[in-house]
């Protein structure tokens, strides 16, 4: 197909483009007026208990620590895990994020804190969330040393290190208009083009002519 054989048939099929145009224009109205969406983020972390050697609990955190932690978020993000937060009332958006406070010698994650982030459409919707998530976290760690058998004196403890607190997500908007501009005007340049190309089929199929054998013989064609 050339050039022009693209620019008349987006010609002919006018009304697909008008279409697109409209689409478009009410997915930038979209993009300019979005409804509101807060992130809240806290962050969790497992404590070992309070012996004499280290009374505090800060000093004494191992690798081991860590991988509870992350055999933990696993169980979370397993499907049991998402129906058991869902039983809680945790819908939507949600991440539990090991996080690595170590430094350039000690890579790992030795430090065994937790980000939990949720996103929902009001603050105080996304802190209750994220709370929610807080709690099952540490009914999962506290399960796992009752099947041990620990006693609670030597038990590992989770401690919120930074409370819940949401802030409201800021997107750029400049950038969205332009995807939703590229966008809508693929869509209607191909839905154009698509349609065109099924309209003479079909003209074909039923004895009409296509439109260039028309324009050679002199018949009118229709818009």
């Amino acid at each position: 197909m050339s050039p022009r054989d693209v620019a008349e048939a987006l010609l002919r099929r006018w009304y697909v483009l008008v279409l697109s145009l409209v689409l478009t224009a009410g997915g930038a109205y979209q993009v300019l007026h979005p409804a509101p969406q807060y992130l809240s983020s806290a962050v969790v972390v497992l404590k070992p208990p309070v012996t004499g050697n280290q009374p505090n609990q800060l000093t004494n955190l191992q690798p081991p620590l860590a991988t509870l932690s992350y055999g933990v978020i696993q169980q979370l993000e397993s499907p049991a895990g998402r129906k058991e937060l869902d039983s809680v009332g945790v819908h939507g958006t949600y991440q539990l994020i090991p996080r690595n406070s170590g430094t350039s010698a000690t890579p790992r994650y030795l430090i065994p804190s937790v980000q939990v982030q949720a996103q929902r459409s009001g603050a105080v919707e996304a802190d209750t969330a994220v709370r929610r998530v807080i709690e099952v976290y540490t009914q999962h760690v506290t399960a796992l040393q009752d099947a041990q058998g620990i006693a609670p004196a030597s038990r590992i403890s989770a401690s919120v290190l930074v409370a819940p607190s949401a802030a409201p997500v800021q997107g750029t908007r400049s950038r969205a208009l332009a995807g939703t501009a590229l966008l809508g005007g693929i869509a209607g340049i191909l839905g154009a083009l698509w349609l065109d190309r099924y309209a003479l089929r079909r003209r074909k199929r039923t004895g009409g002519f296509p439109d260039p054998v028309r324009r050679t013989a002199g018949v009118p064609v229709a818009g």
